[in-house]
């Protein structure tokens, strides 16, 4: 159905940046002093450790996201490989991740502003800025894909260009004095570190979300997911060879890129890197809003959510409901919420989302019936269970308090699930005995 009711505008790269720009968000920015205070110079080796494990469940993504061409990323393979239920929740704590992602990176943009002036990240225009960047996106949004697409570019280019500047200036003035691999860290720490390190890599499975907009999604998909990563990949650790080799307190600096570039360009350097932070941001906070959008409209159409929020604008053909009620949403959410509090449900609710649809690799394989994969993943059996034993090991390192929170969101979903099915129910139940009376009437 989404076929008719959304423009194809997203080509390949178009994709390949799309999926940058929501994995390049903040982390990246203030990460490599967080995890060089856990483990010190290790903090190389626990970015190629962390490299592997997420690039495992990238092929999963992959080879799935090949096999469709509808609107919902992880929701539809969920949905596909699952049933209804399964699905449904998937859907919804999917959407919650994108949901409060979108909250906790639009808190952070506002605390950055603050390095250019300490009022704007507190009171009344705190509100402003966040009213300001949500409905700005939100009118792109809602003009078209090809218009979002092209901000997604042009925020691509401007987050990308600080940061190779970073490692190519920063590269002529790295100390070798300020690597220590002597005392290797304990592997308790070491794993912590890794876990610390995941949130600098999600995002990527809201890439696929969009897949009705795609052109031949089963074909760019695994392209755009793959490319995207080695670019990303490349940039991290070649960024924390730079911040290790020029920032000996490095393990203690709250804007670790900012005071590496301070350290060897002055402060233009640390002014560049925070714009290029803020640029980083509102990327992210772009391709955030069109894939929680299109997920609650993908939702929609299946019969998940209530069926206005499927329709589609005839100028545009983007689903405007679906972007003004999620729009207004994220405002009043991240008006009164944290980067911390949201930051931890998206987490917690993402390691659901994944493990899900490394769980459906399999299903998918052996299934006899399932849609034909456009790519198939080398070794993609061995990268589902070892992704799904990373999404376990995961889960135990999460609080009690935090895992209540998940569960709570788990319930709510499922009553808000048993509501529609009542509803609809309803309706044709009483649709049904209108036409029996009107035949009886004849």
């Amino acid at each position: 159905m989404s076929e008719k009711k959304l423009l194809r505008g997203i080509g390949r790269w178009d994709l390949t940046a799309i999926v940058i720009n929501t994995v390049i968000g903040a982390g990246i920015f203030g990460l490599p002093s967080k995890v060089a205070a856990l483990v010190g110079s290790y903090s190389l080796v626990a970015f190629v450790v962390c490299s592997i494990i997420i690039a495992f469940v990238v092929l999963c993504f992959a080879e799935v996201s090949s096999r469709f061409r509808s609107t919902g990323g992880a929701y539809t393979y969920t949905k596909e490989a699952y049933g209804d239920v399964a699905g449904f929740q998937v859907g919804w704590l999917f959407w919650i991740t994108r949901f409060t992602a979108f909250a906790a990176n639009c808190n952070l943009l506002v605390s950055y502003l603050g390095f250019f002036h300490e009022p704007l990240s507190d009171g009344a225009l705190r509100i402003l800025i966040i009213a300001l960047v949500v409905f700005g996106l939100t009118y792109v949004n809602l003009i078209g894909i090809k218009d979002s697409v092209l901000t997604t570019n042009i925020l691509t280019v401007g987050k990308l260009i600080p940061l190779l500047l970073f490692v190519v200036v920063g590269v002529f003035f790295i100390e070798p004095a300020n690597f220590d691999f002597a005392v290797p860290p304990e592997l308790d720490v070491f794993a912590n570190a890794i876990l610390v390190l995941i949130y600098a890599f999600v995002g990527f499975e809201s890439a696929v979300i969009p897949a009705g907009e795609m052109k031949d999604p089963k074909k760019n998909a695994p392209f755009a997911l793959m490319t995207a990563i080695g670019i990303i990949v490349a940039f991290y650790i070649l960024i924390q060879v730079v911040s290790i080799g020029t920032l000996p307190e490095l393990a203690s600096s709250e804007r670790p890129l900012a005071d590496a570039a301070m350290t060897f360009v002055g402060g233009f350097g640390a002014t560049f890197i925070v714009v290029g932070a803020l640029i980083s941001i509102l990327g992210n906070l772009n391709v955030g809003l069109l894939a929680t959008t299109r997920l609650l409209f993908a939702m929609a159409e299946k019969g998940d959510m209530p069926a206005f929020l499927a329709k589609t604008g005839d100028k545009y053909k983007t689903p405007h409901f679906s972007i003004l009620l999620t729009s207004l949403g994220i405002f009043l959410y991240t008006a009164f919420s944290t980067f911390l509090a949201a930051l931890t449900i998206s987490t917690v609710t993402r390691l659901i989302v994944y493990g899900m649809t490394c769980l459906a690799l399999p299903v998918f394989r052996f299934r006899k019936n399932a849609p034909e994969a456009g790519f198939k993943a080398p070794l993609g059996i061995l990268a589902s269970v070892l992704s799904i034993l990373l999404m376990f090991w995961l889960l135990r390192s999460v609080k009690y308090a935090d895992m209540l929170q998940l569960l709570l969101f788990v319930a709510i979903g499922f009553v808000f699930y048993l509501i529609l099915r009542l509803v609809r129910y309803l309706v044709m139940r009483y649709s049904k005995q209108n036409k029996e009376t009107s035949n009886s009437s004849d």
